[in-house]
């Protein structure tokens, strides 16, 4: 380890430790994971990088604030068990957020080496440690406070407030609608980028600090938030998520094997229809498949699709490449596992068979105008360049809408024209002073780790509403 005056220095020349991923041919058949991770050699090599700078950029660029540089010092110590407890003091879920989080854009997006070279791969190391949760210390309990907490919803904003608040001293009680934790970590992301036994790991361990979990109990049905403070609940917080898909909106929408990727990957993800008929969950596995839109949902969904079989999977996009709001690892994948894409096209019919299942589908060539307010080049149609695709499967992922079940929960929360829940950026705090609300059902669909933000930031208003602190 190369000392100056007893400090550390990083070696600038180092390069950046490849990523330990399965070969695609291979791992475009199953559902296996595609990143196998940094073995304790790697995860070394790639913490001689980091600059230990006295002003972390990187922790800046992180929701959560996680002490960056401290964890990966101690992951040079070689002391795994206590980078890891630095994580968990700002984070409970480093094995999920090493996989999905888009370091890219936040914490490694920040990173002072990136500027002429490339960054520390921080979220590598973050789950290198997330994986050896045996090597943590046990999480630091508050004595019990006597006051009870109702979080609505177990995906990743829910139960990060619910760790939170276990360990200030709240007796907490997580309210979810499946029949399994997690949320859209377990329904939404595909098994090969993010294991369903991770997840089950991270909620086992919130069990163990005593957070109660009541599954098949969809709040605004079997109770509302009346009827929970009645049951003696002090506060609720509301993480229930924006799950409802956007239309279309084009002619053959209701045909048969005509999906939205929520209910498509649901199916996949957390009902195993990939392995009917050992389980009960049939799906249709095309082998022309098409999936319009240009984001995460839409690469898991056209990737799952190419793992169901699919000779032809196609990523639809009515703007280019370059205009795609998936992460760019994403992309990566699903080109090197064979997925093809079509840029500058949108729906505009999808055509029925002689069976009466959708056979293809109508597109409408685009170009690219003038910059909308995302500040992405606007798609404008080609007057009439209009082609039909064959497929046998076609996906929407086009985003998604808010739950409807925020309006049915009740209390005196105010709910914006698009139906999301109005809170406190800062706080989280509703309208009502009873009810905090975060994470996508606020946002509207956003990254795990900023709902994990809003979550932990929650956990601490309420914190403070109630114990006055």
């Amino acid at each position: 380890m190369p000392l100056v005056n007893g400090r550390f220095v990083a070696d600038m020349k180092s390069p950046r430790t490849p990523d330990n991923e399965e070969p695609a041919a291979e791992r475009a058949c199953d559902f296996r994971p595609v990143d196998k991770g940094f073995t304790e050699e790697m995860a070394l090599a790639e913490a001689e990088r980091c600059l230990n700078c006295k002003k972390p950029f990187c922790v800046e660029g992180c929701p959560v604030n996680i002490n960056i540089p401290r964890f990966i010092e101690q992951i040079r110590a070689k002391d795994f068990g206590g980078a890891l407890d630095t994580i968990r003091e700002d984070s409970m879920l480093p094995a999920i957020c090493g996989r999905v989080c888009p370091q890219e854009n936040q914490c490694e997006g920040k990173c002072i080496r990136g500027k002429k070279s490339e960054p520390v791969a921080i979220g590598q190391l973050e789950r290198f440690l997330g994986d050896r949760p045996e090597l943590a210390s046990t999480p630091k309990m508050a004595p019990k406070n006597g006051k009870k907490v109702a979080v609505v919803g177990s995906g990743p904003s829910g139960i990060t407030c619910a760790g939170e608040l276990a360990r200030n001293g709240f007796d907490v009680t997580v309210f979810e609608a499946f029949f399994t934790g997690g949320g859209v970590l377990v329904y939404g992301i595909p098994e090969f980028r993010l294991p369903k036994a991770v997840v089950k790991r991270e909620i086992d361990g919130l069990e163990d600090m005593g957070v109660k979990f009541e599954y098949n109990s969809v709040v605004g049905n079997m109770a509302t938030a009346e009827e929970l403070f009645e049951q003696g609940f002090d506060a609720i917080y509301v993480a229930t998520g924006a799950g409802l898909p956007k239309f279309l909106n084009v002619p053959g929408e209701n045909l048969p094997n005509v999906f939205f990727a929520n209910e498509y990957l649901t199916r996949v993800n957390l009902m195993k229809a990939n392995k009917f008929p050992e389980y009960d969950t049939p799906t249709k596995h095309g082998k022309n498949v098409v999936v319009f839109g240009g984001g995460n949902v839409a690469m898991d969904a056209v990737r799952t699709a190419k793992r169901l079989g699919a000779e032809h999977a196609i990523i639809a996009y009515r703007r280019t490449e370059d205009e795609m709001p998936c992460r760019r690892a994403e992309l990566h994948h699903a080109k090197a596992e064979g997925v093809e894409v079509l840029p500058l096209v949108s729906p505009l019919e999808f055509v029925p068979g002689e069976d009466g299942s959708v056979c293809a589908v109508k597109v409408q060539k685009m170009e690219l105008g003038e910059p909308d307010e995302s500040g992405r080049r606007r798609p404008v149609p080609i007057e009439g360049a209009i082609e039909e695709i064959p497929c046998d499967v076609a996906i929407s992922a086009i985003g998604t809408n808010a739950n409807p079940f925020a309006k049915k929960i009740g209390g005196k929360m105010e709910l914006n024209k698009w139906g999301y829940i109005v809170a406190d950026e800062e706080t989280g705090q509703t309208t009502d002073p009873r009810i905090w609300a975060g994470g996508d059902i606020v946002t509207g669909a956003a990254t795990v780790i900023l709902a994990m933000g809003a979550g932990k930031k929650a956990a601490a208003s309420i914190t403070k509403s109630l114990l006055g602190e």
